[in-house]
């Protein structure tokens, strides 16, 4: 194929930009509550993320990347013009890529699920048509982005609520805290050790059984539960600090609580949408190294890799504003909340990992943010933020089709003559 090399680099540079988007915008989600409580400060999140984005990433980010590359547009009308699917790859990077960047300089979480989805069907509509497009996929995948939020609100409602009756409402909160929080911590390394068990270690050689995978994720839930137990009685309680607030030391507890969480959050967040910026680059490098419109291609590991720095990259130049929005505007966050909020949504995400729906990752964080407060009351709720986050993910298809379409533009008249 003419320009093979042409393509394979602007794949690379559009894929890590599209990354970068991530980072910049969907990971400060994964990481405003954590901040926003003040668990975690701006460079120890930093930190966090760099590690457990890219294990995420590295290690559990194929399984979403099937349904990304093949499952939004129809490849049978680019068989015989494979090239025009390589470019309209690119196209959807470099326009949802666009879209994200403007969107966390303003301080928007929008979703790069929607924004790549967006930029897949923009192009396509223009290349070959509506019919390229697989309405009945795009249709499962919206009902997704209603599903997971609400699933998220349900589950971080009744998380919280466990806290309040085991812990917050006892007549001694500190000690009911030091009891149950290693019992949370286990739930952590249970859930999130199971999905990378079942789904994530394909590409590493590892298959391990049903039952194996349940162990194993017990074993490291038990370690898990065992490093917060030593951590929490070793760490330094200043009884004058609950005559001010009654709970000052048992959301320091549930800080430790929130460290764990957090990386759990930054797991989940690697393995689902990393595919939005890998996907469409394993689709070029198969179509220029094939010259063929495959259905299936293996993923090379330098993709992953390259998803991985991307990402953390993103956090680290532009991820700043994003976790204003989420962490500290939407409701009052403390660590108790946020740990509730970040482990719903850590389940939701890894829950739809596994089964190949690539849910967005900020209408999961927010609608679980959504069901603490609810815990509390509508009250605790700013409704005109929440009206703007919501009013922003409504545009992003649009917009992300709109980029798309024009990048697709220019680049056709650039590589096809």
């Amino acid at each position: 194929m003419e320009y093979t090399l042409i393509l394979l680099i602007l794949a690379g540079v559009f894929g890590l930009f599209m990354a970068w988007g991530i980072g910049a915008n969907d990971v400060a989600n994964a990481m405003a509550t954590s901040v926003g409580a003040g668990a975690l400060t701006i460079w120890q999140a930093l930190v966090v993320a760099a590690v457990f984005e890219f294990a995420g990433a590295f290690l559990a980010g194929g399984q979403v990347t099937a349904t990304i590359r093949k499952g939004i547009i129809d490849s049978s009308p680019f068989v015989s013009q494979p090239e025009v699917l390589a470019i309209g790859m690119l196209a959807a990077l470099l326009g949802a890529g666009i879209w994200l960047l403007l969107a966390s300089w303003r301080g928007w979480p929008v979703s790069t699920t929607h924004s790549i989805v967006g930029g897949l069907v923009g192009f396509a509509l223009i290349a070959v048509g509506a019919e390229a497009v697989q309405w009945d996929k795009i249709g499962g995948i919206v009902a997704s982005w209603v599903i997971s939020p609400l699933l998220a609100g349900v589950l971080a409602y009744l998380l919280f609520m466990s806290v309040q009756v085991l812990v917050l409402r006892r007549s001694d909160p500190l000690a009911e805290a030091k009891r149950y929080v290693p019992f949370y911590i286990f739930l952590v390394g249970f859930i999130l050790s199971l999905v990378t068990l079942f789904k994530g270690l394909k590409h590493v050689g590892l298959e391990v059984s049903t039952s194996q995978a349940y162990g194993i994720a017990t074993l490291i839930g038990i370690a898990a539960a065992a490093l917060g137990w030593v951590v929490i009685r070793n760490l330094r309680l200043d009884p004058s600090a609950d005559t001010e607030f009654r709970f000052a030391n048992v959301e320091k507890i549930f800080g430790i609580l929130m460290v764990f969480t957090a990386c759990g959050m930054a797991f989940a967040h690697g393995s689902n949408d990393v595919a939005n910026a890998i996907g469409p680059v394993a689709a070029v490098i198969s179509i220029t190294q094939s010259g063929t419109v495959a259905q299936s291609s293996p993923l090379p590991i330098w993709v992953l890799l390259l998803g991985g720095v991307g990402i953390v990259l993103g956090l680290a130049m532009l991820g700043r504003r994003v976790i204003a929005t989420v962490g500290k505007r939407i409701t009052e966050l403390t660590p108790s909340r946020g740990f509730a909020a970040e482990i719903a949504a850590a389940s939701t995400v890894v829950l739809a990992s596994g089964t190949g729906i690539p849910i967005s990752t900020t209408h999961t964080l927010v609608g679980a943010v959504l069901g603490v407060g609810m815990a509390r009351g509508i009250s605790s709720l700013n409704l005109r933020v929440i009206g703007n986050v919501f009013m922003s993910w409504i545009i992003t298809i649009p917009a992300g089709a709109l980029v798309s379409i024009v990048s697709f533009i220019i680049l056709r008249a650039i590589f096809i003559h």
